[in-house]
């Protein structure tokens, strides 16, 4: 494939019935991805004894489950580290999603969270191959889906995550933008703030674009998403500060809880335990491999020239996680930055795409069996 640097226009629209037969394969890469993650978890439920929704409510999943069932706390637990963490550490989305979910289809919480997380698996897929439509073939296009579906950290795509809404919105965004779309794609934005600390990345290419439109067009209503897009965010910075009484509150949490260290130093000190330690500490190993991978994910776009308006957040998200003190270049960054993976997929020749397919499919398998562990958090 040719190197490819901003379209001046989006592909036209195919007719409904050539989308629905372009859309087959998409669906069936997402469904064989998830059946592969249940399938993996399920062996490794009947091994241990234990129930495969056990595993995919685990981790940050009981933490959604329970804002939506409870609310949010008022008060930080007293101490720092494992005691202090609560559930104002989290954003409000996904908690909100399955609360609607459930009181609409009557379902339990854990499953309505299940359902919820499948459906937007799913609508996520579609959308990222609309999005990968305007600089790929659709078969192209299909082949960036299933790197990001089979990438390390997809097996959160199958659990009570932000991280499957996330792909969702910040794509909707992505493609409400190019085409000019300036309130789809901030309020789409907004949402994505209100997903997840690294959704905030996508303000970036909503101020990216209009600073475009401005430049070349004199399109001052472009400034409507860069102002629509941090709504989520500040929204529930403001119900915090109504229900602590500090605006600030999730920082609190976050520090007591989980982020403790001076900003920066996250990535540093995954090196320095990969090096002492190898692979007998498998987190900061897991980090430090995905520094390496993002470096070569660079080095291939920069030779290969994807959108700029997917290089401003894919350049956000991966700003933040060197900031933080303790997230780094984990698998779930990887992840959240998706244009990058799915931009290699559609574009990587086809020889190499398959090696590094499978070579992803293994990585995603074996994290599912250690996220069944305290080995690994996803």
């Amino acid at each position: 494939m040719e190197k490819q640097s901003e379209p001046a226009q989006p592909t036209v629209a195919p007719s409904p019935r050539r989308l629905f037969v372009d859309l087959l394969p998409v669906f069936a890469v997402v469904v064989a991805s998830r059946l592969v993650v249940l399938a993996v978890l399920g062996s490794v439920a009947r091994a241990r004894g234990a129930s495969i929704t056990s595993y995919l409510k685990n981790w940050d999943s009981k933490w959604y489950l329970h804002i939506a069932h409870y609310g949010y706390v008022t008060v930080i637990p007293p101490g720092h580290g494992n005691s202090a963490q609560c559930d104002l550490g989290f954003f409000p989305l996904v908690p909100l999603i399955v609360r609607g979910t459930h009181f609409v289809t009557g379902l339990g919480w854990t499953v309505a969270g299940l359902v919820s997380s499948g459906i937007f698996s799913l609508a996520a897929g579609v959308v990222l191959w609309l999005l990968l439509r305007d600089v790929a073939p659709a078969d192209a296009a299909t082949r960036g889906v299933a790197l990001v579906y089979f990438s390390p950290a997809a097996v959160v795509l199958s659990m009570v995550y932000a991280e499957s809404y996330l792909v969702f919105f910040v794509s909707l965004s992505l493609w409400a933008l190019r085409r000019q779309r300036w309130v789809l794609g901030g309020l789409a934005a907004a949402c994505a703030t209100a997903l997840d600390p690294l959704g905030v990345a996508a303000c970036v290419p909503c101020a990216w674009a209009a600073f475009e439109a401005i430049r070349h067009h004199r399109n001052w209503r472009s400034l409507i998403a860069p102002a629509l897009s941090p709504l989520g965010i500040v929204i529930f910075f403001a119900y915090l500060w109504r229900h602590t009484g500090n605006f600030f509150e999730w920082f609190a949490a976050q520090r007591r809880g989980w982020q403790q260290g001076p900003l920066g130093t996250g990535v540093p000190y995954d090196l320095y335990k990969f090096a002492t330690n190898f692979f007998r500490d498998i987190n900061p190993a897991v980090k430090s491999l995905g520094l390496g991978l993002v470096i070569l994910a660079i080095w291939y776009l920069w030779q290969n020239r994807p959108p700029r308006l997917w290089v401003s957040y894919i350049a956000g998200v991966l700003a933040m996680a060197a900031l933080s003190p303790i997230i780094g270049f984990s698998p779930r960054v990887l992840l959240r930055a998706f244009p990058l993976i799915a931009f290699v997929g559609a574009t990587l020749q086809r020889r190499w795409y398959l090696y590094v397919l499978a070579g992803s499919a293994v990585a995603m398998s074996c994290l599912a069996i250690i996220s069944s562990s305290a080995h690994w958090t996803p």
